[in-house]
This record gives structure tokens, C-alpha cells and sequence, in this order.
């Protein structure tokens, strides 16, 4: 079994109380409200802007050969899904970026610091749940969304789309590459990484339903 079949494993409870969250089950139905697909919607694009420098870092730190490969995730971070963002933020009458949230600010803090000092294999399990959670959870919403006329049909079919589906392929086959050549030690520490950052994208998601906000300090 190989390293991302053996993570899987271990991560799989996370990904089941992602899908039973009342998040996405309001993405499922169309009946998400409105303010917490927006809160979503705004929170993402902080955190994307962010996960393209960290795939920017992995790529300047890796093996020659997926150089190119994680330039590639950079740009479709940066570019491609930030067009999608501002198609929704045209669509929804957003103006503007909103402050990170404590949620956001954490993941993007794991990511960079992770990709910066961390090992490069380690990193890329770091950054491994945005493409896989995703498109599981993108391919769980096409499956059982129930109205021809959901408002979050866009989003669903994104990632729910080959396109991404490709790209989730090509990063999961090079993350067993370089587990491979990886002492049993460091494939521990890329799956810690990964299970972290899945936790994370619980907590994203929660932080979306809760509409969170920095407290106060006295």
C-alpha cells in the first residue's frame, strides 16, 4: 500500500464529519444562507492568495523534476480559482476583501511556515488535503445535490470537474513518489503534516457556519 493510500486511512473519520457538517450539507440542498456562503466565499480567497506562495515555495524548493508541476498548482491557485472567486463576488454584490479570519489566519500560517522550514516532502503532504479533501467533498456534493437550481451549482461543479480532478491525480501520484524515497520517519512526518492540515479544513469550513470573528480584547 502506498503512502497516500496508508494516510488515507488515517485521515478518513475527518473527511466523514466534513461532510456530515451543516455547511455542506447547505451547499447539498441549496439551502446554504446566503451570508455564510459569502463569509466562505471571502475567507477562500484570503487563504488562496496564501496557498499559491506556499505551492510557490514548495516549487522552489523541489526535485528539478516537479519543479514545473507545482509552478503549475501556483498559477491554477492564484489565477484560475481567483477568476471563479470573482465571478461569485460580481454575482453576490461583494465589494472587497474581508479581514482573515482566526481560522484562515491559522491554516495559512501552518502552510507558510511549513513550506518555508519544514522538509520540502513534508510541505507538499502539508498542502496535499486543499486539493484531496476538496475534490472528495466537491465529488460527495455532485452526488447527492438535490435541486437542478442550486444557487452553489458553480462551485459544486468545479470541483467536482475533471479538470480538477487531474490535478488532484498528478499531486497525489507525486506525493507517493517522494514518500518512497523517504525514511519511515519522514513519511510519519508527512502524514502528521496531512492529518493536520485536514483538520484544518474542518475548521475552515466551521469557521464559515459559525460566520467567526476575532474577539475583542479587553
Amino acid at each position: 500500500m502506498n503512502w497516500t493510500e496508508l494516510t488515507w486511512q488515517k485521515s478518513e473519520g475527518i473527511y466523514d464529519r466534513i461532510v456530515e457538517m451543516p455547511f455542506i450539507k447547505g451547499l447539498i440542498d441549496g439551502t446554504l444562507p446566503l451570508d455564510k456562503f459569502k463569509f466562505y466565499i471571502q475567507q477562500d480567497s484570503n487563504y488562496l492568495a496564501y496557498f499559491g506562495r506556499a505551492l510557490s515555495l514548495i516549487a522552489a524548493r523541489i526535485p528539478g523534476e516537479y519543479v514545473l508541476d507545482y509552478i503549475r498548482f501556483a498559477e491554477g491557485a492564484i489565477v484560475v480559482e481567483n477568476a471563479l472567486h470573482a465571478g461569485y463576488f460580481n454575482e453576490f454584490g461583494i465589494n472587497g476583501k474581508a479581514e482573515i479570519s482566526p481560522a484562515c489566519h491559522h491554516y495559512i500560517s501552518f502552510l507558510m511556515s511549513t513550506a518555508a522550514v519544514a522538509r520540502v516532502e513534508t510541505a507538499m503532504a502539508a498542502v496535499l488535503p486543499c486539493f484531496w479533501i476538496y475534490k472528495k467533498v466537491g465529488d460527495y456534493i455532485y452526488q447527492n445535490q438535490q435541486r437542478d437550481d442550486n444557487p452553489y451549482k458553480t462551485w459544486i461543479n468545479t470541483y467536482a470537474g475533471e479538470e480538477f480532478g487531474a490535478l488532484v491525480q498528478k499531486a497525489l501520484r507525486i506525493c507517493d513518489e517522494v514518500a518512497q524515497r523517504c525514511t519511515p520517519a519522514q513519511q510519519n512526518e508527512m502524514t502528521e503534516a496531512f492529518l493536520t492540515a485536514s483538520r484544518l479544513e474542518w475548521l475552515f469550513w466551521d469557521s464559515a457556519w459559525r460566520l467567526e470573528e476575532w474577539q475583542p480584547v479587553v
